[in-house]
């Protein structure tokens, strides 16, 4: 594998860059202590939702949508898994760190993925990027020991618990559809269906 960069003709198919200063958001979620192994997420964060970037992106980015403003950090090198939701992902990048994006329609009629269609994109500290809703994702990636953080802006409501048991086995929490590596052991005892097949990607062996 290669990686792309936001700048590459390659990245328009799954999302865009937004020409914005993230810095004071950037600063706020820097303060969060980095867990010394794994990775974290939280859905709502307030410090973050407290700031003035957020009602632009409630405002300019989800049509005046309540949103919430999250963070997700700590530490992963693997593709490990693909999710996809009803709607566009602001990530904003608190480090560098890398994301492995695939596309809704390379998924194959019975809900399998094959990795070698993903492609990786290493995105730059303080690049604001929205990712489409026809965009697979999961866990950014670190490109250092010192672990990743991206800052997460999704509709409200977004990754939190069912209310319910819904029919389609492939939706893990409202808002968000989820399969795992068949490598994932830790998923698939959660109960998340094993739809990756292929090489389980490790962001070393991209960057290396």
């Amino acid at each position: 594998m290669k990686y792309y960069t936001t700048s590459d003709k390659e990245f328009t198919e799954y999302g865009r860059v937004i020409d914005i200063d993230a810095s004071e958001i950037i600063k706020a979620a820097g303060t969060i202590e980095m867990p010394s192994e794994g990775s974290c997420y939280e859905a709502s964060t307030a410090k973050l939702e407290a700031l003035d970037i957020s009602e632009y992106f409630k405002c300019e980015v989800f049509g005046e949508l309540p949103i919430q403003v999250g963070y997700c950090w700590g530490h992963s090198t693997k593709l490990n898994a693909l999710e996809w939701h009803k709607n566009s992902e602001v990530n904003v990048a608190v480090t560098d760190l890398v994301l492995f994006l695939g596309r809704l329609p390379e998924m194959e009629g019975d809900n399998r993925y094959n990795s070698e269609n993903i492609k990786a994109f290493y995105i730059k500290a303080g690049e604001v990027i929205e990712v489409y809703a026809t965009t697979l994702h999961f866990c950014p990636c670190e490109v250092s020991e010192e672990g990743f953080g991206c800052v997460v802006v999704l509709p409200e409501g977004t990754n939190v618990p069912l209310d319910g048991e819904p029919q389609d086995k492939l939706l893990f929490r409202k808002n968000k559809w989820l399969i795992a590596h068949e490598d994932n052991e830790a998923l698939k005892a959660r109960g998340v269906a094993a739809g990756i097949y292929g090489e389980n990607l490790d962001v070393g062996d991209v960057l290396n």
